[in-house]
């Protein structure tokens, strides 16, 4: 093909041009998005993972949790998220602006956990129930039981054991894998309205006057 450099080289150039607009663009959107500061609470949002959730965040992203997860609540028209109980609202940027690696994931084997630190404040489930959850099993998840180590009882127990679990004479204790990752999963919360995050409503005087 006489023309054939000519279109290979047009060809790159058109797949450069695309990504390089898709990837400026979205930077020039969203690169620099900032914490909303509330005049009235005082303070800014989202507020910072404090350091055991951050150490817990990499536990998750490890144990490879975001192939059965998602942390994104999506919009009352683009599926039942809300309807589920998965959030009051829909996921925006804002929500993601204090992660390095956001852990959105893609697979729903399992709830999304955007919100689980809010359901299980409601629910009135604790560490405590969440390390056994981890440690047994739970509603189709699988068991981790290498986050948690099985001691023989010499003398007292350790303050951290689980109780009820471990054959007698011995204890369980969870590791810190364990323990950060728990934190991490109470921390999820997206409950802070921004304006964006509003569904959108159409001005009814524009709409009568078309």
């Amino acid at each position: 093909m006489k023309n054939g450099p000519l279109f290979i080289l047009g060809l790159f150039f058109a797949l450069a041009l695309s990504w390089a607009g898709l990837a400026l663009g979205t930077h020039a959107q969203l690169g620099d998005l900032q914490p909303y500061y509330d005049d009235l609470e005082g303070k800014a949002f989202p507020q910072r993972a404090p350091g055991i959730a951050s150490r817990g965040q990499l536990v998750y992203q490890d144990l490879g949790c975001m192939s059965c997860h998602t942390q994104q609540v999506r919009r009352p028209s683009y599926g039942a998220d809300e309807a589920r109980g998965w959030g009051s609202r829909q996921s925006v940027a804002r929500d993601y602006v204090h992660q390095n690696r956001p852990l959105l994931g893609q697979n729903r084997l399992g709830p999304d956990l955007a919100n689980f630190g809010k359901r299980a404040e409601a629910a009135g489930t604790t560490k405590i129930d969440l390390l056994v959850d981890l440690y047994n099993g739970s509603q189709g998840m699988p068991a981790y039981r290498f986050l948690f180590e099985e001691r023989e009882i010499v003398g007292q127990t350790s303050g951290n054991a689980l109780h009820g679990v471990a054959p007698d004479g011995y204890e369980l204790v969870p590791t810190e894998h364990a323990e950060t990752l728990v934190a991490y999963l109470l921390s999820l919360k997206q409950i802070y309205e921004y304006p964006e995050a509003r569904p959108y409503a159409p001005d009814v005087n524009q709409e009568g006057a078309r």
